[in-house]
């Protein structure tokens, strides 16, 4: 092998990867707010005894959860246009992310939701609680707090998942390491430190959600 390694190029280039970690920060704590929002939505829409809240919710949850999320994306940015809705790559990029993320949060917490049992209910009524104190401490705290390590995962797989959305020219880390590597054909030492920042970006968001964890979910509620 003759390959000589030279990181040279990519270390000459740190502004512009700070400038898609910052960019892909952005895209993916934005898409886990709205997602986790939205997802909310359509968990009690999925949890209604109203027959068509209950089929929206199931129909946007099945399409969503069935369709490679480079697919939604390319609908997105190539297809809404169609429609007269035209968006830049980053914001194509953020609705997507927070569709998707809808989807599979509305299913996590669904999942909390359910594992709350009646009786915890009717004993905060027969305390008098009001019906917002009763959802929010004895029904939705608990229940996030229930299924926060599965939503953790799934805010993580999204951060990873942004790398697709290069390909819509969102500028985030992925789309700068692929402008550098056209610049530079370095493409071993661009890769290979583009994988590093993800395993730390990962690794970041696995403690700053371990602490939004320890904070708003620990016992005793605070």
């Amino acid at each position: 092998m003759n390959y000589t390694f030279d990181f040279a190029p990519v270390f000459t280039a740190w502004p512009s990867l700070v400038d898609g970690v910052i960019g892909t920060l952005k895209m993916s704590s934005l898409s886990m707010i709205f997602g986790l929002s939205l997802g909310i939505v359509f968990m009690m829409m999925r949890m209604s005894k109203k027959p068509a809240l209950k089929a929206i919710a199931v129909g946007y949850i099945e399409m969503i959860r069935n369709t490679p999320i480079l697919v939604q994306v390319f609908f997105v940015f190539f297809g809404m246009p169609a429609i007269g809705i035209r968006l830049s790559g980053e914001q194509a990029a953020i609705l997507a992310m927070t569709l998707n993320c809808a989807a599979y949060a509305a299913e996590i917490v669904r999942g909390g939701v359910q594992s709350i049992r009646p009786g915890q209910i009717e004993a905060g009524r027969a305390l008098g609680m009001h019906a917002v104190d009763i959802y929010r401490f004895i029904v939705f705290r608990p229940a996030i707090r229930a299924v926060y390590p599965a939503l953790c995962s799934q805010f993580i797989l999204m951060m990873l998942n942004s790398s697709l959305m290069s390909s819509v020219s969102a500028e985030e880390l992925t789309y700068f390491a692929q402008t550098l590597d056209a610049q530079t054909f370095r493409s071993f030492e661009i890769y290979l430190t583009l994988g590093v920042i993800y395993l730390a970006l990962s690794q970041f968001f696995s403690i700053a959600l371990g602490v939004i964890g320890r904070v708003y979910f620990s016992y005793p509620a605070k």
